[in-house]
Order: C-alpha cells, then structure tokens, then sequence
C-alpha cells in the first residue's frame, strides 16, 4: 500500500472546472489538469483492497488500478505508465471521456467518496508525453499476413495499435477525412481537445500503422479488394444509426439529430467547410434537446457556446435519485443524478416528459407540443409501464431541436452485405468469442458488434478482436524480416 490509512487523511478532490464566463466562450477542454502533488495525495487514498472490485469488475480494460495508485504515490511514474499501457492503449481518450465505471466499484465508495481513479491515470499517461517516456516504438519484426481495419473510432484504433505492436502490417480504412471517428467528430473539443486525438494519431503512423482516409468503403474498398489482399478484416464502423422520433411535425425544418449537430461544430473547429445552407446554430436561439444522456449533455454545452439564448433537456425517463437507491447496491454502477460540466453552465432539465408534436411557423419549427408521463412497475419482472398523466399537456418554444435519444445501431452498409455478414436482431454484425464473424478472418468490434456503448468498451472489444486476428494467423504467418 502506498500509504496505510492515507483514505483517513485525505479527501476526494477533484480539479474542477474552468470559470464558467470564461469556458462558455471557447471550445477549449473545461477540466483542468491537477497537480503532481495533488494526484499523489489522491493515489494515497486507495486502500489497496484484498479484492480490488475497481479491477476486476468496474473496468472493462481491468486496468491495475491498485498497483498503478501505488507506483504514482511512491514518484514511480514511468512504472505507473508502463502498467497502464500494458491494459489500456489510449488512457489519455479514457482519462477524460471515460465515467469511471471503476469509480462506482470502487471498496471505498461504500460509505466514503472513492478514489479518483480517472484522473490518476489521465495523470500518468500525460506524465509520460511530457517527459518523453513514450516515443515511436515500431516492432523489430515484420509478418507478411496484412490486416484492413475498417473504421478509425477507438476499437479500430485498439485494434490496428495492438496489430501493429505484435508485428502485423495494418491499414486503417475510413471515410472521414481525418482518424479518429467518435473520439475526433462525435465528441467535443470541450471534452476532447483534437491535439490529443492528433498526437496519438502520429504516434500510430511513427510506429507503421498506415491509414487510407475518405475511402468509399464498399465501392472503392470493396469486399473482393479487401478479402484479396488482407488475410484478415476487422470491421470497426460504429453505431451511429440515430433513433428517430416520428411524430406529427418532424418534418419541419430545424429538427436535427444531435451526432449531426455536434460534427458540424467539429468541422468548424477543425477549419473544414460547412455550407451555409445546411449548417445548424444555435446562436440566439431557444434550443430544446430530447435525451438526457451524454450526447444530449454534449448538445448542451455546445448550443451555449455557439450563443443560445435558452436551452432545455427532456428526458422520458423519471429523475434519478440523488443517491443509491435500495434496489441499486454497491457495486453496481449507480442509477443516481449527474450533473455534467454542460449542465453546470445553465438551462432547464425536465424529466419524465415525453414529445408529442412539433409545431411550426411556416416550414420551420417553433414550439414543441409536450406531455408528462409517469412509470408503473409491471408484475413478473417486466420493465416498468409508460402512461400519460392526463391535464399535463404544455408547449414550449424552440428554434432548434436537437435529438439525442441514443442510436439503435450500425448504418447500412454496403461492404457488409456484399460480405454476407449476419446480423442479429438489432443489427449488430453477429460474432464469436474470438470477436470473428460468420465469415472466417472476417472480425467485428466495438459498437459495430455490441451495439452504442462508451469509448472504455469500444478500446476493450478492440483488444480483444486483435487477440481473435491473431489466433486466427498464428498458423499462417511467416517472418518477413526486420523491419
């Protein structure tokens, strides 16, 4: 342990948030980065448990997260770095996108604050970039059999990165113009900053990870050129089929679903072109955004940045309690109330409120017609029943309307049809405990197989499909010499 009784002497302390004035004005990360001596206070709060749950059960990537508290307490940075990297490819993503599902497992949260895993390790990892313990490591040995990774959000980059350090030769393919799917389009640079996901980008190139950007996957790449020229095939597109609501009024204009919304202002930021035509913005608008999870959040903060003048959140589902519920015990992840950075810069939350028109002015929206709802427990352990609670009725004004109700699953596609992929019945590419589809050497991860998760999971089922490709070429690979 780095320090015995360290959880009694120090507090949960966490770095905090820039001035909301000043973050409101810009698009620059909103959490500050804490001190060395701060992080080595807060590393000496784990208590190195008997049965570390933070490890074993909280973390997808199962991250030692004790081992690591211990190296960092003791200034044995470059030990921490070596340890993380050695479950975890891009702890710098993780460590600030990531909710900490170890967090919520972690012994100490049973009746104290927990550790602050995520920032120790957001702590390490940029520890190593500063002082240059990490650098291009290309592998000393080269095999002939090629991997095509397709798509290059976080599981498509665990894959090609673990590949690529094993000795395979990997290229990435995506339509994007740039790498980096979700992590460089989805996610804003408020969370995010794109220098993270360019610097990690480069690494990747430095150590021999090829990648083919704005490909026409399906029709330039298609299934014969990829099946002819690799001895394996990932596919790693995502999730990013958006759930509609279809209701009276949608076709009105501005109504967007919120994954298109939030890659224009990357575009923007990225200096890209948005025609004026189609662009959506917020500025001096009244916004209403339908969902509650984080690409809703996400849609919050963005609209107050571009200068709204109002923004609501409805959520269908009732409002959580502040704290655990009986029914929602220790180590479960906790169904409790969060308030994001997004939702600490202003607006309204509304819950158990369900749309049920949009009315325009014109062709273009202006008010939505809502509803209060109320959820009653149904018997034989099915889910809980939707009603409309009658005389509840109300509208309210809006110049744009965001939808952020999650997405249901991978878009069509082209390359997988012509592959003849099956698919369950949620859409998702169907797969075996080697993460191989009903195609041999044909492999799924991510989102694309399992359907819309967090980036935590997405770097997980990446490793874990490189460790699928490369069983499968174990008996097919032959020294090509050093690189």
């Amino acid at each position: 342990m780095g320090k015995s009784g360290g959880f009694m002497e120090f507090r949960r302390r966490e770095p905090g948030y820039r001035p909301k004035t000043e973050r409101v004005r810009d698009f620059k990360a909103v959490e500050r980065l804490p001190a060395d001596a701060e992080i080595r206070d807060q590393s000496a709060r784990c208590m190195e448990c008997g049965t570390p749950f933070c490890h074993a059960l909280g973390c997808p990537l199962k991250n030692v997260i004790p081992e690591i508290n211990e190296l960092v307490y003791e200034g044995r940075w470059r030990e921490a770095l070596e340890l993380l990297l050695s479950t975890n490819n891009f702890p710098e993503f993780t460590g600030r996108v990531c909710p900490a599902l170890c967090e919520a497992s972690c012994v100490l949260g049973i009746n104290d604050e927990p550790t602050t895993i995520r920032q120790v390790e957001l702590a390490v990892i940029e520890k190593g970039f500063a002082e240059a313990y990490i650098r291009p490591q290309p592998p000393a040995v080269r095999f002939d059999r090629k991997v095509a990774v397709i798509g290059s959000g976080p599981a498509g980059l665990a894959v090609a990165d673990c590949l690529n350090k094993a000795g395979y030769p990997v290229t990435v393919f995506d339509g994007d113009k740039k790498p980096g799917g979700i992590l460089r389009y989805g996610i804003p640079d408020f969370k995010l900053e794109k220098w993270v996901v360019d610097r990690r980008i480069q690494l990747m190139k430095d150590e021999g990870v090829v990648f083919e950007m704005e490909a026409s996957i399906g029709d330039d790449i298609s299934a014969h050129y990829l099946l002819t020229r690799f001895a394996a095939i990932c596919l790693a597109g995502g999730a990013r089929e958006p759930r509609d609501l279809k209701i009276p009024g949608r076709d009105l204009k501005g109504i967007h679903f919120a994954l298109e919304y939030l890659i224009q202002q990357n575009w923007k930021l990225a200096g890209e072109t948005v025609d004026p035509a189609v662009e959506i913005n917020a500025a001096g608008g009244k916004v209403a955004v339908i969902g509650g999870g984080d690409t809703g959040s996400d849609c919050i903060g963005t609209a107050w940045r571009q200068g709204a003048a109002h923004v609501t959140q409805f959520e269908i589902l009732p409002q959580p309690p502040a704290g655990r519920a009986v029914h929602n015990p220790w180590p479960q992840w906790p169904n409790i109330l969060r308030e994001s950075s997004s939702h600490k810069e202003g607006g309204d939350r509304r819950w158990s409120v369900r749309t049920t028109a949009f009315l325009g002015d014109g062709s273009r929206v202006r008010k939505l017609r809502c509803i209060e709802v109320e959820w009653t427990p149904a018997a034989d352990k099915k889910p809980p029943a939707l009603k409309d609670k009658p005389g509840t009725e109300f509208e309210i004004e809006a110049d744009l309307v965001l939808l952020a109700m999650g997405f249901i699953g991978p878009k069509k596609s082209k390359l997988s049809d012509d592959l003849k992929l099956h698919r369950d019945e949620k859409g998702n590419v169907t797969v075996d405990s080697r993460c191989m589809s009903n195609v041999p050497g044909v492999f799924a991860a991510g989102d694309v197989s399992r359907g819309a998760s967090l980036v935590v999971r997405a770097i997980a089922d990446g490793r874990k499909a490189a460790a699928g490709i490369m069983d499968y070429l174990s008996t097919r690979r032959a020294p090509a010499g050093k690189t």
